[in-house]
């Protein structure tokens, strides 16, 4: 039999509360509803009374935000799932900080695919560092990524990643102080993420931070040579895109 979640919702809409409600109900049914709230110093009040498990929390608020009702809580055992009616660029800011998210208005399977998300979850205690990076990639200030590694989350500069390796359905980040980190989402998820940085594909296993590349060795695709002395093949099917990208990284900087 599958264990109840303990809930809150927190939403300044009364019908985005009722829809949420009906959905959990509908889809949901292992989670328990246990209160609803609208402004954030409601939602304070109702989650330490409640101890919730799980907040489905609206980021804007009358009152404030709701990284401001996480500020303020002296519970801090819960998980959140965060219910944005951001646009598709904004929404860059959760992939990067490893927060789940539900986009208004929210589909039933995405919300069944969340909760089973958090059910497998380690809930690990991460939280505030996790919403800090989202605040931070919400400003444009991407200089942080959060990477879900099997013990947990991991905060991580962007600066330090050298590059990305696809390992299946997995992907190994080689960091600049020797460590390795295996996360498990695809190559694929973290180029749509890094590749408005300074981080270019150059072959289906390798996605690279073009500030460490010491050398180019041309060839029918060639290969890069790092800073640490490690190699990487550029597929012939990148090559042109990686050239063009390393040209205009050398004008920059």
């Amino acid at each position: 039999m599958t264990s109840q979640i303990q809930a809150a919702l927190v939403d300044d809409e009364e019908n985005s509360l009722e829809a949420l409600s009906i959905l959990l109900q509908r889809y949901c049914p292992d989670v328990i509803i246990t209160g609803t709230a609208q402004t954030v110093q409601a939602a304070v009040t109702l989650i330490d009374q409640l101890q919730p498990e799980l907040v489905f929390l609206d980021i804007a608020l009358p009152d404030g935000l709701g990284f401001e009702v996480l500020d303020q809580v002296t519970h801090t055992g819960f998980e959140v799932i965060f219910t944005t009616a951001y646009d598709q660029y904004a929404l860059k800011a959760f992939e990067f900080s490893a927060l789940d998210y539900l986009l208004k208005p929210i589909d039933a399977q995405k919300l069944r695919d969340s909760v089973e998300k958090y059910r497998k979850s380690n809930h690990s205690t991460t939280l505030p560092e996790r919403v800090s990076v989202l605040r931070e990639n919400l400003t444009d200030k991407t200089e942080h990524i959060i990477l879900t590694s099997m013990d947990g989350f991991e905060v991580h500069k962007i600066s330090d990643i050298i590059r990305c390796e696809a390992n299946g359905s997995y992907t190994v980040f080689y960091l600049n102080n020797g460590r390795k980190v295996i996360t498990s989402k695809t190559l694929n998820n973290f180029e749509k993420l890094l590749s408005d940085l300074c981080f270019v594909r150059v072959h289906s296993k390798h996605l690279i931070n073009l500030e460490f590349v010491k050398k180019y060795i041309s060839g029918r695709g060639g290969y890069i040579v790092f800073e640490d002395g490690t190699q990487v093949d550029v597929s012939e099917r990148k090559k042109k895109e990686f050239i063009r990208r390393m040209k205009e990284h050398a004008r920059s900087t």
